[in-house]
């Protein structure tokens, strides 16, 4: 049975990160088409404006806690997450879980060159990884049909959608219907990631929850994005002096 907990509006999945990719290697044999929500504080914060981000997130098959500051938020909930699920971390454990299967992959996102970068450097770590496709996350109206008529065309078990929140989270809720895919899931910038361009947080940084300072101090041009962190922690704390 299904067990969630609501912050600030949001509902996150009380999930281990062997739980969630359990869940997720689950939703590749059932019925259906499914996806999965990885918001971070940034996210909680966004969709406290943005009543059709919080519906969406409300209705995905599976919400992961994204960011340390979920976590933290959530002792002050009627139940604590037992931990971080990063969509970086869950995505990994998929291909390693599915790369000697029939099940596939399409990456769809980031800025041009990215996706088939990260598609290529994925294949040297996990050979048998099947990847049938992938798009750049740049297109127009026009464009974004042939993507649609691409990823029909190939029918991936496993989309992969890294236009950032809350386009990506938008996009798979507004076209999940057309195609033909077991299970979608909102990456955000994991690609760059992937693909070399993009160092994560030494082990160390995450294991304190520390990866929001390293992100800061490598990329700079994040401190407005970060201001939400503050407001996410007054506003958990407000809320819980209310209840």
């Amino acid at each position: 049975m299904r067990k969630t907990i609501e912050i600030l509006g949001v509902p996150f999945d009380v999930v281990t990160m062997d739980e969630a990719v359990e869940r997720a290697l689950g939703f590749l044999g059932e019925e259906g088409r499914h996806f999965i929500c990885t918001p971070n504080p940034e996210i909680v914060m966004e969709a406290q404006k943005d009543k059709e981000l919080m519906d969406i997130l409300h209705q995905a098959d599976l919400v992961i806690p994204d960011g340390i500051g979920v976590v933290w938020a959530s002792r002050y909930a009627e139940e604590a997450l037992p931990e971080r699920v990063a969509g970086y971390d869950l995505t990994q454990r998929l291909f390693a879980a599915l790369q000697d299967t029939q099940e596939t992959f399409y990456f769809f996102g980031a800025a041009p060159g990215v996706s088939a970068k990260a598609a290529k450097r994925m294949q040297e770590v996990y050979p048998n990884l099947r990847i049938v496709g992938g798009h750049n996350g740049y297109f127009d109206e026009k464009e974004e049909r042939r993507i649609i008529a691409d990823i029909k065309k190939k029918q991936p078990s496993v989309l992969l959608v890294g236009l950032g929140a809350p386009k990506q989270e938008k996009w798979i809720y507004e076209n999940i219907r057309l195609l033909n895919v077991k299970l979608c899931i909102g990456i955000g910038g994991c690609f760059d990631v992937m693909a070399g361009n993009v160092k994560r947080a030494p082990k160390a940084f995450r294991k304190l929850g520390l990866e929001w300072f390293y992100r800061l101090i490598s990329q700079p041009s994040r401190w407005k994005r970060m201001l939400r962190l503050p407001l996410f922690v007054l506003e958990v704390r407000k809320r819980r002096r209310k209840s």
